[in-house]
């Protein structure tokens, strides 16, 4: 069978690739060795979120006193908010399934492996092989979960999947890295009733965000109860079978712990897909090595998503398919501008951010003006009891450029596109100062960071 486009991988980035594709007259298969969607719809950006909204609820429903509202006997159904985040994901997935559909993209279950002169073979869960032939192939394989290595496997040692789905709520649980897989689970599991240990081996907690963030974010943890041990290193663990937890020893601690979450970064899913026979270039962490419209080496072969040297992130698989997609048909789509990629971590408080940290900017030269408004200022945070956070900008001082922002507290992660656009546009922070933003809302903070830039800030 022939296609105009095969796309190996139906998450974020591929079945979005596979719509534009479709929308542009490309007779267009898709190819699934599990569930539409992949790990964002199925195991990461939708169930996870899930979880921390009955997390936040079930913390809300705890303070409701202090609202006036009186509440007895609150329970807490574990089971039920499991349930909830697998049903979210399997409608999502129908959604995919339909636009598929609606979009007559052919979808091929099964393994795939990529062959020479645009071939792809792919094998059923019944061991059925068949070949088909495409113009072009991109490659939308996604990534996997590390796993902490351990001299013997260890049951209690697991992964997001697997935290995801207990029957029960751990009492003890220890969680190795602090990026967005482990403080979301940390907010999770400690606002349902865990004690959570979190161990970082850099300095600070969430080592790549902007200082002032990693302060905040710790100092909002500590009041959660949750434990941070910075520059600490796993010596070694073992299950004790009498005591029934698992003893991790530090170089200067011990825990002993119920379940271990590693949440230590991704690795793509590159293997066994026949990329070496084709010649198709890896770097040394075998990512699939591309240009800026996500070509390869070998022509007709593309690749998105968090198979290549990218910024792992859904959104951003998305938008490479699309611009990938384009170009492959004529079109002439800009390259994605990686230094306006929003990101967001959903814990609470939130934190998300665009461009350059204070640090990263200094660096490269820039002559700066910083800028912070603190919620504990902010009408809307307060009636919200939610002042834990801030607003941080960071101006060129020369010619009023956003550099970036970074943002921590309730609300943040939808306030971010606000930069995202002001920047494509190349809003000036002068131009900021004739925006007037709602009162009270936690956007106002926006203009007041940027005024606090210029000593002109009214309300601290």
């Amino acid at each position: 069978m022939y296609f105009d486009l095969i796309i190996i991988g139906s998450g974020p980035g591929g079945y979005v690739a596979a719509i534009r594709a479709a929308q542009l007259g490309l007779k267009t298969a898709i190819v699934e060795k599990e569930n539409l969607g992949g790990v964002c719809l199925n195991w990461g950006c939708i169930p996870t979120k899930s979880l921390l909204k009955s997390a936040n609820i079930f913390n809300s429903f705890k303070k409701a006193s202090k609202y006036g509202i009186i509440t007895n006997n609150i329970k807490l159904d574990f089971k039920k908010i499991i349930l909830r985040s697998r049903y979210i994901s399997d409608s999502l997935n129908k959604g995919v399934l339909y636009l598929i559909k609606k979009n007559k993209i052919k979808i091929l279950y099964g393994e795939a492996k990529i062959c020479k002169n645009k071939i792809v073979s792919v094998i059923d869960k019944y061991g059925k092989k068949k070949t088909y032939n495409a113009l072009n192939i991109i490659i939308a394989t996604g990534a996997k979960s590390k796993i902490f290595k351990t001299v013997k496997k260890l049951s209690t040692l697991i992964g997001y999947r697997e935290a995801m789905l207990l029957k029960d709520i751990p009492k003890n649980i220890l969680i190795i890295g602090s990026g967005a897989i482990g403080l979301e689970f940390a907010y999770f599991y400690n606002k349902i009733g865990s004690k959570i240990f979190i161990i970082e081996k850099m300095p600070n907690v969430f080592p790549f965000s902007d200082i002032d963030i990693s302060i905040q974010l710790e100092n909002s943890y500590k009041k959660y109860g949750i434990i941070i041990l910075k520059s600490s290193i796993i010596q070694s663990i073992e299950y004790i079978d009498y005591i029934q937890c698992t003893k991790v020893i530090l170089k200067t601690k011990i825990l002993y712990v119920d379940i271990i979450i590693s949440a230590i970064g991704i690795c793509p899913n590159t293997e066994n897909l026949g990329l070496e026979e084709i010649g198709i270039t890896l770097n040394s962490t075998k990512q699939i090595c591309v240009d800026k419209y996500y070509s390869t080496n070998v022509k007709g072969y593309y690749a998105i998503g968090d198979v290549i040297p990218s910024i792992s992130l859904a959104h951003v698989a998305s938008y490479e398919g699309i611009i990938c997609v384009e170009k492959i048909t004529g079109l002439n789509p800009l390259p994605l501008d990686y230094n306006n990629v929003p990101m967001c971590i959903y814990s609470n408080p939130e934190i998300s951010s665009v461009g350059f940290s204070e640090k990263e900017a200094t660096n490269k030269g820039y002559k700066l003006k910083i800028g912070k408004f603190p919620f504990t200022a902010l009408g809307k945070a307060k009636l919200n009891d939610s002042t834990d956070g801030f607003i941080k900008v960071i101006i060129d001082d020369n010619s009023g450029e956003l550099l970036g922002c970074h943002m921590i507290g309730s609300g943040v992660t939808e306030l971010i596109s606000e930069i995202v656009v002001a920047r494509k546009l190349e809003t000036t922070s002068f131009e900021f100062f004739k925006c007037l933003h709602p009162h009270p809302t936690i956007s106002e903070s926006v203009v007041e960071a940027i005024t606090n830039a210029y000593n002109k800030c009214i309300h601290i």
